[in-house]
This record gives C-alpha cells, sequence and structure tokens, in this order.
C-alpha cells in the first residue's frame, strides 16, 4: 500500500517581525510589500498588481536590438539605456511598470534606489506577446503619457501585419500624436530621442518569436 501524501496548508499566521506592520491597503503598497519574485515582473497596471513571467529569449532581444540601434545616441550623449530590468515610478500616482525598454538621462531622478521617475525619461518601449495585448495597446501608453514620459515605442509583432508605433507629444493623461508603420519600414522618432528607426531589425526577430505569452 502506499504512503497516503497529505497536503499541507500554508502558514500565513503573522511572524514576531512582521505582526506589528499594517496590512497593504493599495496596489503600490502590495508591490513594495512583496518578496523577491525571480523570473517573474511585478507591475501596477490600471490598479491592478500585475505578476507576469519574463519575456522569451525572442522578445529579450528585439528590445537589445533596440537598444543597440540607439547607440550612437548613448554614446554621445549623457544617455543610458535598460532593458527589461529596471522599475519606473509613475509621477503622479507612484505607480510601478516595468517597460520592455528605458532611455534615460544619466541623471535621471528615482523613486527609492530602484525606480526611475517617469518624468525624467526620453523615452519607452513596449514589445506586445499574447499575453500583453491589452495593457500594452490600451493601458500602458495612457499611463506613461499621465508619468510625461515624451516619447513611447510600441512594438508589435502580434498584429496582422505586425507594426510598430511612435506615440508622442503626451498632454492630459493621453499621447497626442500617434504615427504607425508596418514592420520593416523606417520610422522617425521624435524629440528629444530625434532618430530614424530601421523596424526591418524586428522583423528578423519576429520570426523567431514564440506564441507563448511573455
Amino acid at each position: 500500500m502506499g504512503m497516503e501524501l497529505r497536503r499541507r496548508h500554508a502558514d500565513l499566521r503573522p511572524s514576531p517581525e512582521t505582526a506589528s506592520r499594517p496590512l497593504p491597503h493599495t496596489p503600490r503598497e502590495l508591490f513594495d510589500a512583496l518578496p523577491s519574485l525571480p523570473g517573474l515582473r511585478a507591475e501596477v497596471i490600471g490598479g491592478r498588481l500585475v505578476v507576469s513571467p519574463l519575456g522569451t529569449p525572442e522578445y529579450a532581444r528585439a528590445a537589445m536590438l533596440l537598444s543597440l540601434r540607439l547607440h550612437p545616441l548613448i554614446t554621445d550623449g549623457d544617455l543610458e539605456a535598460y532593458t527589461s530590468n529596471v522599475a519606473v515610478c509613475v509621477d503622479g500616482s507612484y505607480d510601478p511598470v516595468v517597460p520592455d525598454f528605458v532611455l534615460a538621462r544619466v541623471d535621471c531622478p528615482r523613486w527609492g534606489d530602484r525606480e526611475l521617475l517617469s518624468s525624467g525619461l526620453l523615452m519607452v518601449a513596449e514589445i506586445v506577446s499574447p499575453g500583453s495585448v491589452t495593457d500594452d495597446r490600451d493601458r500602458k501608453p495612457d499611463i506613461y503619457a499621465s508619468g510625461g514620459v515624451p516619447v513611447m515605442l510600441l512594438i508589435d509583432p502580434v498584429a496582422t501585419p505586425a507594426t510598430v508605433t511612435v506615440l508622442s507629444d503626451p498632454k492630459e493623461g493621453a499621447y497626442r500624436t500617434s504615427t504607425r508603420v508596418e514592420m520593416g519600414s523606417h520610422l522617425h522618432i521624435p524629440e528629444p530621442v530625434d532618430f530614424t528607426l530601421d523596424t526591418s531589425i524586428f522583423a528578423t526577430a519576429q520570426g523567431t518569436v514564440s506564441t507563448t505569452p511573455s
């Protein structure tokens, strides 16, 4: 006879170290209370705490290709590029989000030790995956616009046809200017970036992108 396996229930009682701490009441407070989550990305999007797996290597490659293409701007100016490894604190709401790519000045102000303040950024980019369609296309543009990010690049390999969109001129929580091209075309990214991007670099990456949600 096999040994009966019994499911153990998690012990949710507070420890002596946490018993005196108040419970989190907002998504921001819950985010701040999270332990380290290796392999996962935690953000606050539209009032929701969203925890999702990190992107596939193909999506990370697309972000790295963007960083490499913008390398002349980074080496010639006081700029830094980050790919999926830095959180952004949205000015006003103070909600944390994690773009797939961030372009910022080296002296960009921070919220705490880890998060860059959105008003100090030059550009963010999001790479749409099957699992992030609604957040990346519909919710995050308004979040970044409300936080004063001058430019957002939306790389959408899951659209038919695949597209790249640049959003700029934020005002009253929305971007007022939008330019979309089919992936493979040239796209001018306006000030403060002022760079013409050959989006065929993403078409190359798209050929190996998995359809597994990221």
